[in-house]
């Protein structure tokens, strides 16, 4: 067993669940891993008592994807959560594991969203669904039989399912699977009800309880920013104008948007530079020595690449993408306020992402206070303090090395001290917006509102798709009027889900044929989007689209009826 493999390895999974894990920038088994993924291996029933945000999704995910059998085209393990989102989480988190296992397909099951799809994912050999419980109950009341195959249950939260009033839909779902299935249940708390249905449904239940430990990283400095999706690089610069920092390391998840959050930094001046996995060991030694001895000021990193990664001066950490769970998260922010040195640690949400930070603040034992991006002003002020801060050095000896040069060119020019002092700050600053008028022209960034301002907004009442509209201007004002030959459309996606016109443009485009001016004005909305559409073959088109998807989730484009 090498040391890098470690802990999971000794866990006796499949080599390509390991190499999977540690590639999310897991290095050692939390606890509810260590303990429950031998006994779920080994095929026993168990009730897992451990709070979320202390690895349990791999806890379960891991053994299961172990246990599969990738040639059966059929419904293996079935996993239960309580809400659309902690459906949607857990799905990512089986595909993430999975991903060096080809066959493998996972399907999300939730209200909300078409059951057609998710019916036939289902009958099409989908190994692992993973479901809410009252949608999953709709698409039994159509096909009493499509979970018969379904040999490991999970029960995902199980008190909050119980708040929800699922235990009827727990009794059916229970019902038709087979009794010879291996159940497994976690839930933070064991209450009664929790209890009555373990001694109904599971047999001779190990039991495994983690005590949660609050962890706490008070010496640091820590705030939240609403973001959308494709805003989190203008984001990312505008905070850099504001924050006063020595060296900063900046988290994403992936490979590529380390090397383009990089290359946009390098653009703007910044000594950048990105470490990843591709990076080679020499290379990612050059960079750390870099960083440490500030020749680089900046290092845009994923969790696997940052592993060990102990630089004194590094004074920020951005987290421009959201962490896996709060382990990472606490890793990642470590890495400043090193030595008794303070250490400011920011974190970029989108609106999908509200539920992590709560789970976040709850693992950590304290609030991550919101903050908002700077404004015109402030980048202005910034800005000037900078050049000032370069300047003053200079200005002390500057009259007696160049003076005499400085009064031949306002000669030469004719022109005034102050004129030549003017062209001569320009030319320095390289055409920077430095004055008020020209920073509020600069491209703005859309501000999104944090989890407590977002009142009367769409809502998941139940799985089973029941919401309420926001009733803001934003959502009540009239679309534009229609130019002549188009109809206009309308998607459930708006900018709550991370949709830009661009995703919308580019799905339309790449599916459905058209040509770029066939397709009129896109209004993305918060909860909702309006496409211009030719009306010539518009049904056509429509089935056409029928099945794409934008940011994971299905465009479902109807004809908009205008009242």
């Amino acid at each position: 067993m090498t040391q890098e493999t470690g802990g999971f390895a000794a866990l006796d999974l499949n080599p390509n669940i390991v190499a999977a894990v540690l590639a999310t920038g897991y290095e050692e088994p939390s606890a509810i891993q260590h303990q429950s993924i031998p006994i779920i291996l080994a095929g026993h029933d168990m009730i897992g008592q451990a709070q979320t945000g202390t690895g349990k999704t791999a806890a379960f995910a891991l053994p299961i994807l172990n246990k599969i059998d990738v040639s059966k085209r059929e419904p293996q393990a079935l996993i239960l959560a309580p809400t659309r989102e902690l459906a949607l989480q857990v799905a990512t988190a089986f595909e993430t594991y999975a991903k060096q296992m080809p066959g493998v397909n996972v399907v999300a099951v939730y209200g909300g969203a078409p059951m057609g799809p998710q019916l036939r994912a289902i009958r099409n050999g989908a190994q692992i669904v993973v479901a809410t419980p009252g949608r999953l109950c709709d698409h039994l009341r159509r096909d009493e039989k499509v979970l018969s195959t379904v040999q490991y249950l999970v029960l995902d939260e199980a008190d909050e399912m119980l708040k929800l009033g699922f235990m009827d839909d727990l009794e059916v779902i229970f019902d038709a699977i087979p009794a010879t299935r291996q159940t497994v249940l976690f839930s933070a708390t064991l209450p009664s009800s929790i209890r009555s249905i373990a001694e109904r449904h599971l047999r001779e239940p190990k039991h495994v309880k983690i005590q949660t430990k609050t962890q706490t990283v008070t010496a640091i400095e820590q705030a939240h920013l609403m973001v959308h999706a494709d805003q989190k690089i203008p984001a990312v610069l505008r905070l850099l104008e504001v924050e006063e920092f020595d060296a900063l390391i900046a988290f994403v998840r992936t490979k590529q948007a380390t090397l383009d959050l990089a290359a946009a930094l390098e653009a703007k001046g910044y000594k950048a530079a990105a470490l990843n996995g591709d990076i080679a060991q020499n290379q990612r030694e050059r960079v750390i020595e870099s960083l440490k001895d500030g020749r680089l000021d900046i290092v845009v990193a994923t969790d696997v690449a940052a592993r060990g990664l102990d630089v004194p001066r590094i004074t920020h950490v951005f987290n421009v993408d959201m962490p896996y769970d709060p382990e990472s998260y606490v890793h990642r922010i470590g890495r400043t306020g090193r030595a008794g040195r303070e250490g400011r640690a920011l974190l970029l949400v989108t609106p999908r992402e509200r539920r992590m930070l709560q789970v976040i603040e709850r693992v950590t034992g304290q609030k991550v206070a919101e903050a908002r991006l700077p404004g015109p002003q402030a980048v202005l002020d910034a800005r000037i303090k900078k050049l000032t801060k370069s300047l003053a050095p200079l200005v002390a000896e500057s009259e007696a090395s160049h003076g005499e040069l400085f009064d031949r060119l306002t000669a030469d020019l004719g022109c005034s001290a102050r004129a030549l002092a003017s062209a001569l700050l320009r030319k320095a600053t390289n055409g920077q917006a430095l004055d008020l008028a020209s920073v509020e022209r600069e491209q703005p960034l859309v501000p999104t509102t944090g989890p407590r301002e977002r009142t009367g907004e769409r809502t998941e009442r139940s799985d089973r798709g029941e919401r309420t509209e926001r009733s803001g201007d934003r959502e009540r004002r009239a679309p534009m009027p229609l130019a002549e030959g188009r109809v206009r459309c309308r998607t459930a996606l708006g900018a709550r889900d991370g949709i830009a016109a661009k995703n919308l443009l580019g799905a339309i485009l790449n599916e459905g044929g058209l040509a770029r001016d066939a397709i009129g004005r896109i209004q993305v909305r918060d909860s909702f989007s309006l496409v211009e559409l030719p009306e010539d073959g518009l049904e056509r088109l429509l089935t056409k689209l029928k099945d794409t998807r934008v940011a994971g989730k299905q465009l479902k484009l109807r004809r908009y009826r205008e009242d």
